[in-house]
């Protein structure tokens, strides 16, 4: 026996069907906690934001239901090795303030620089550049290594020719 509906009767079960089952959406999803948390779509899930701390935790939905895992802060451990290395520094400062006690520790040392060039010449407004020239012995070192590297680059030729004509060349 067929049930007969109204179209403004079969309209309304199947609003009532998308209401619920919109609804069961809205529980599987993660609370915000009267909205301290911020979600933001993100993959399989949701990115949660904790406005009151700043904690960022990745949300997925699995067969066991919603799970949170915190992101990594990157900030949090560069501040712990900041501290580290300060509490680091003190305890340096105040060894060797122990061993030379007329030695001043919160002053820089004076840089000095052994390798500083001399400024080059200005003449009349015009910056003259000098380029100071290799000395002979250099130029024999250079050559001789030239020389040697030719007559490598001579010798493979020769044995690839070799080589390609069976021993004869």
């Amino acid at each position: 026996m067929p049930i007969a509906m109204s179209s403004s009767k079969l309209s309304i079960a199947i609003a009532a069907i998308l209401i619920s089952s919109g609804a069961a959406l809205a529980q599987t999803a993660p609370d915000t906690e009267n909205g301290r948390y911020a979600l933001s779509p993100a993959g399989d899930g949701f990115l949660r934001l904790d406005t009151r701390t700043g904690a960022v935790s990745t949300c997925t939905n699995s067969s066991a239901g919603w799970a949170c895992y915190m992101v990594p802060d990157e900030r949090a451990a560069l501040d712990a090795e900041i501290g580290r290395l300060q509490a680091d520094n003190d305890k340096l400062k105040g060894e060797l303030a122990a061993r030379a006690p007329s030695a001043k520790t919160d002053e820089a040392l004076p840089k000095s620089d052994q390798l500083k060039k001399p400024e080059p010449k200005v003449a009349e407004g015009e910056r003259k550049i000098e380029i100071p020239l290799p000395s002979d012995r250099d130029m024999d070192r250079m050559m001789s290594f030239v020389e040697r590297a030719w007559r490598r680059l001579i010798e493979m030729a020769n044995r690839v020719q070799r080589d390609v004509n069976g021993g004869k060349i």
